[in-house]
């Protein structure tokens, strides 16, 4: 089932949900990456949908992309950026596609007539999946998070799989962390322990003792707080982990090693490896607190009302501002509100910079284009990803032509002007998961453009989440009156990137560069849009602004 020497470390949350276990998990992943072990991470999530593609920003937050296409947990891009490893769809396990896949199984009568249960038949996929992982990666370590909260009736058959898991490979090979939070009572100016001791109870009631807990709390942890966790716990007192709240999340990876987590895991899974060498984040670490001007940019979206909806563009808005010895000042803007208002342009004053994210649906799409239409006419730099780059053409056509019929046939089917248009493929697909145009497609990147400037490269792989396209009959006349068409696919036929003539910066592109992001690594497109707001700023970049970002020798300057 799983590799001969492959080492897992199982993750579970207790007490409350969104204690960290995201972050704690890919900087375990940073910790070991370090050292020199490879590493990959994977997800579990106990909700019945089969992936998050179909699932409200609301609910969920967003939806990431991996390379080969695959639509997951928004953890999955905290993975990629601390780890900076691409995952797969085998990264990202949920309920709904363990028991899809069983029940086609049983339908198919691979199972000979045998009744079908939770143990082992769910189990057991479970088990096969996370091993699926560890071959198609040969890592040498595999981590995975188990969604939610123990004592969830969801997760129950996640953690029987990997107490199972435990079992058949021994304690050499498996590591159990549990992350909990420490709640600190205002009257009496404590932190309890109770809780933690009660959702350990609940995991060794189902037959796992953790090896390690990492205590969340907004406070520092006393030493006699970690001692009485450990004896009531069962746990080395080593492997209790004070894990008070910082600010920033980057900083997480240096709180665990400090605390001497990275050597802990090391000796107890026996790992043959390098000593640890953080001294590159270390260095991004310090940037970003040290950094003072700033830079403001606005992102115009309709999910506003939860920023982890766009969690990836916020993170390389704030990779590019960090190279740039800048700090980022984020505003968020509602499209809808934007849309509402008669003097609408009053909510983007002060802005250096305008980001249009990706979204679904007319809602908020007016005030979208309003945004589009003030970057383009104040001189006001602006990135527009996937929906936001249909944005800026719908805006520019309109203002080319001189009419507000120019549109895209998901907002207004009957427009006579469709700058943007379904994608012929999509015309006779009905259901809604997993149908679009997802994951890595190739981008001929077009000389003499901003484009071509930002990459340094005349070939660049993408990823891609959407449904329309920009429509060919209306690339001739635009191109002639200003817009540049500076990405397409290799064969022409598809616009993946477009961008305003004479314009210090209006780009859009139909790609979500945003997942390829890396901390230490800013896109391109985020690394060029973020200067041309500092200029706007009116601020002076430093010669070796955009050089002197920490890189891995072996990475390339696209993560491609």
């Amino acid at each position: 089932m799983q590799g001969a020497d492959t080492r897992y470390i199982f993750v579970s949350g207790g007490v409350v949900s969104s204690v960290g276990k995201g972050i704690t998990v890919a900087s375990i992943g940073r910790l070991l990456k370090a050292r020199g072990v490879s590493v990959c991470i994977v997800k579990l999530d106990p909700y019945i949908n089969v992936d998050p593609g179909t699932m409200s920003p609301y609910q969920h937050g967003e939806v990431f992309v991996t390379e080969d296409g695959a639509e997951t947990d928004l953890d999955l891009g905290h993975y990629e950026r601390f780890i900076d490893e691409n995952l797969t769809r085998a990264s990202n396990l949920t309920t709904g596609a363990v028991y899809s896949s069983v029940i086609g199984r049983e339908r198919r009568g691979d199972f000979l007539g045998g009744t079908i249960q939770v143990v082992p038949h769910i189990t057991n996929e479970i088990k096969d999946r996370i091993g699926r992982a560890a071959r198609q990666t040969g890592a040498q370590v595999v981590i995975a998070e188990v969604g939610g909260t123990v004592g969830d009736i969801e997760c129950l058959p996640f953690l029987e799989a990997l107490r199972q898991m435990h079992r058949e490979l021994g304690s050499e090979r498996v590591l159990f962390v549990h992350v909990t939070l420490l709640p600190h009572v205002g009257a009496t100016r404590e932190l309890k322990t109770k809780p933690t001791q009660h959702s350990v109870k609940e995991l060794r009631s189902i037959g796992i003792q953790p090896d390690v807990i990492c205590t969340r709390s907004d406070y520092p942890v006393p030493d006699d707080i970690r001692d009485k966790i450990a004896l009531f716990c069962d746990v080395d007192r080593r492997a209790v982990i004070p894990l008070e709240t910082s600010d920033t999340i980057y900083d997480v990876p240096l709180v665990l090693e400090r605390q001497g987590l990275g050597d802990f895991v090391v000796e107890r899974l026996r790992l043959e490896c390098q000593p640890s060498d953080l001294r590159a984040w270390e260095g991004l670490v310090e940037r970003s607190r040290t950094v003072k001007e700033e830079v403001v940019i606005g992102i115009v979206g309709k999910y506003v009302g939860l920023e982890d909806a766009y969690i990836s563009v916020r993170e390389s808005l704030s990779h590019a501002a960090w190279a740039h010895h800048r700090k980022l000042s984020l505003r968020f803007i509602d499209a809808q509100e934007l849309e509402r208002l008669d003097e609408w342009e009053h909510a983007l004053e002060g802005l250096h910079g305008i980001v249009v994210p990706g979204g679904f649906g007319y809602r908020g799409v007016e005030g979208k284009i309003r945004a589009a239409r003030f970057a383009r006419e104040h001189g006001i730099p602006y990135l527009g990803l996937c929906l936001g780059m249909q944005v800026l053409c719908i805006e520019f056509a309109r203002f080319a032509f001189g009419t507000e019929d120019a549109n895209s046939t998901e907002f207004d089917l009957f427009t006579k002007y469709p700058v943007i248009d379904l994608l012929p493929e999509q015309r006779d697909v009905e259901d809604k998961g997993a149908t679009m145009r997802l994951g890595v497609y190739p981008c001929a990147v077009h000389p003499g453009t901003r484009a071509s400037a930002a990459y340094g490269a005349t070939i660049v792989f993408e990823r891609h989440r959407h449904r329309y396209e920009f429509n060919n009959d209306f690339r001739e006349p635009l191109q002639a009156r200003g817009l540049v068409f500076s990405g397409t696919s290799p064969d022409g036929r598809l616009v993946e990137v477009a961008e305003v003539r004479d314009h210090p910066f209006m780009v859009g592109s139909q790609f979500h560069p945003e997942f390829k992001s890396r901390p230490n690594r800013p896109h391109p497109l985020f690394r060029d849009f973020v200067a041309a707001s500092v200029v706007q700023a009116g601020e002076q970049l430093p010669l070796e602004a955009a050089t002197d970002v920490d890189v891995e020798p072996s990475a390339p300057r696209l993560a491609a």
